[in-house]
């Protein structure tokens, strides 16, 4: 298994998560209706459904943006999910990127075919800082269905923990105006190593 890297310099798309050798974290927020079911199981159980996209994200704070810290209706409980590094490179693999772009596929036709066979979207958004303003990097997101999900669900969670309270506490240190304390809080995410066919295939900065 390769070495956890050191922090190093953003690149422009740089898959960045906190990570052990075997294992990453990603989040995703629900409503209490569907986590407290899934925290009391340690794993997603029904109301969960496992016929929609399902989009995980390494960003603590692309998360905090997406769900308002927590705040907004049906995304007022965040999980933070370990799952296997084997796991989020299979995804990787058979992802298809959510917009056409040359330097990633031939033609327009290709990312079509592209998008038929894969069950697996990734998409780069703008990462965000403590104030949640967009950044000059980019940060992944990826998003499962069909087959992924089933695999996501069944063999890559290796824990599943509740991360309202941290996203809460991280958020009233930003209020308070005390974006020191706020930093100390977060999970510290490093560069993920992708291989030059993983990183061609998700569009990332080789």
């Amino acid at each position: 298994m390769a070495p956890v890297p050191a922090a190093g310099r953003v690149k422009a798309r740089e898959v960045r998560a906190a990570q052990t050798a075997s294992t990453l974290t990603v989040y995703q927020a629900y409503s209490p209706h569907i986590a407290e079911p899934a925290l009391a199981a340690g794993r997603f159980v029904p109301p969960f459904k496992r016929e929609r996209m399902t989009w995980i994200k390494p960003s603590l704070l692309w998360m905090a943006y997406r769900c308002g810290w927590a705040q907004k209706e049906g995304q007022e409980r965040v999980l933070a999910v370990e799952i296997t590094r084997e796991g989020f490179e299979w995804a990787l693999a058979h992802a298809s990127l959510s917009h056409f772009e040359p330097g990633t596929y031939a033609d327009h036709a290709a990312w079509e075919a592209a998008k038929r066979e894969s069950p697996v979207r990734v998409q780069w958004d703008p990462e965000r800082s403590l104030t949640l303003g967009a950044l000059s990097h980019r940060a992944i997101q990826v998003g499962l269905s069909g087959e992924a999900v089933d695999r996501y669900v069944d063999e890559w969670i290796v824990e599943l923990r509740d991360a309202t309270d941290l996203m809460r506490r991280v958020h009233a240190h930003v209020r308070a105006g005390d974006q020191e304390a706020a930093r100390a809080l977060l999970p510290v995410e490093t560069p993920y190593p992708l291989s030059p066919e993983l990183a061609a295939r998700v569009g990332a900065t080789p």
